[in-house]
């Protein structure tokens, strides 16, 4: 069992936190943001993430995980320290590491004996190095310590399956002192017999970003080829399996909609593309892909003008999903959002329903109807877009939808509903990829 301090109480440091301690470590999380630690210590998780409050909870019970917001502290009592406060895109790409330099600079000053710094947060290649500099220079004595890269891998909406049945882990370092050390904390993957990568830390930093960067690829690919089925009347769900059944390519971000958004993707190709331009370095592709998905977001209403046309003046049109994906509140650069811009300077009425994310997008919206259920959403409304994959969207009573709508006319955006149902009941709609009815 290791003492390890969490800086950063955000998405990924709250699940590592809770993983963590559910491995048996001591894990104490620590926040500049009295607010969000007092509300943990009363067993508040703010945002929505399956799973990761019964793990908060069960662990906090155990005596393995606490709360604090005095980072200072939690440093000098911890013998491992990971660094997980966030990295937002600044306005010109690049990945703003205000918030990881402070962190660097709080160790430093708090270096009481050896540690080992890890590196949690998504930062630039290189970064490494920087904080092993500013730890140095705000050190008062000479006490040792390590530098390791541990990318996370987590998808918003099964984070926690993610942390504790991983796939892998990355582990970078240039110290064996290190590196034992984080394959004791560690271990019990080591026993499921998880794959554990061993590398330099800049290695480990470029893995990160060439993994998100990749599967990004992957979304803005069936994207492009949807729209090609959409001019061909090919459907783009039996071609994406035609691909994904061949091993090289495999299912997996195949699925064809509104264009990626979220905390990672959008963030971690402009980073990439940027810190690669400052070194001299062309990432065609990667920017072919960030081009992909600025077109991919208009899509939507341009299928919305065919079936009502442009004038939306005094129509009321209903959004049915504001975070970029399901199973999660976050509403991070999600594709609903430039729809809902687009409706309201267009003079439409918006009204909009999700599960979970209406809170946080309301901070961006707040005059926009936000509804308790789907079918109050939906009533009256002469359009209705489908945004997030939702189970409750893919499982809607069809039926009770059209008869509450004023007009018939839906643009399925996720490609969630059935075809031949909507046309049975005349709906006027569009899909992505999916032009025909066979």
């Amino acid at each position: 069992m290791k003492r390890i301090a969490i800086i950063g109480t955000g998405y990924v440091g709250l699940v590592t936190g809770a993983g963590l301690s559910d491995f048996g470590n001591k894990v104490i999380c620590t926040d500049v943001d009295r607010e969000k630690i007092d509300k943990l210590k009363q067993g508040q998780v703010s945002s929505f993430e399956p799973g990761l409050r019964d793990l908060v909870i069960r662990n906090v019970d155990a005596r393995r995980l606490s709360f604090t917001a005095d980072v200072g502290k939690s440093v000098q009592e911890s013998e491992v320290v990971f660094i997980a406060v966030g990295t937002p895109m600044a306005d010109n790409g690049e990945a703003d590491l205000s918030a990881v330099k402070e962190t660097a600079r709080t160790i430093g000053q708090n270096l009481n004996d050896y540690k080992v710094v890890c590196t949690k947060s998504t930062v630039p290649i290189g970064t490494g190095e920087k904080i092993r500099s500013i730890i140095q220079e705000n050190c008062p004595q000479d006490n040792g310590f390590d530098i390791v890269s541990n990318p996370e891998f987590l998808r918003e909406g099964s984070a926690v399956k993610d942390f504790l049945i991983p796939n892998r882990v990355v582990i970078g370092s240039d110290s064996e002192r290190a590196l034992k050390i984080m394959r004791n904390i560690y271990r019990p993957l080591f026993i499921n017999e998880t794959p554990i990568l061993i590398t330099d830390i800049v290695t480990a930093e470029t893995i990160k970003y060439a993994a998100n960067a990749f599967l990004a690829t992957k979304i803005s690919f069936i994207n492009e080829i949807a729209n090609l089925c959409d001019a061909t009347g090919a459907d783009v769900h039996v071609v994406a399996r035609g691909m994904g059944l061949d091993g090289r390519i495999s299912p997996k971000y195949l699925h064809p909609g509104p264009g990626f958004g979220g905390s990672c993707f959008p963030k971690d190709t402009q980073a990439l593309v940027h810190q690669a331009e400052n070194l001299g370095v062309e990432l065609n592709v990667v920017k072919a892909v960030i081009e992909a998905n600025e077109a991919q977001r208009k899509k939507v209403m341009e299928k919305l003008d065919q079936l009502i046309g442009k004038d939306l003046k005094d129509k009321t049109v209903t959004v049915l999903g504001l975070a970029f994906k399901s199973n999660t509140d976050d509403v991070r650069l999600s594709p609903a959002i430039p729809v809902i811009e687009d409706l309201l300077a267009r003079g439409a009425e918006v009204k909009a329903f999700d599960p979970e994310a209406m809170n946080n997008m309301r901070v961006l919206f707040p005059t926009i109807t936000y509804c308790d259920s789907l079918n109050l959403a939906v009533s009256e409304a002469d359009a209705v877009i489908v945004m997030t994959d939702w189970h409750e969207f893919r499982g809607m009573n069809l039926e009770e939808v059209a008869r509450r709508v004023k007009h018939k006319v839906l643009v399925d955006a996720r490609n969630i509903l059935n075809p031949r149902e909507l046309k049975r009941l005349e709906f006027k709609f569009q899909n992505i990829g999916r032009p025909n009815v066979r």
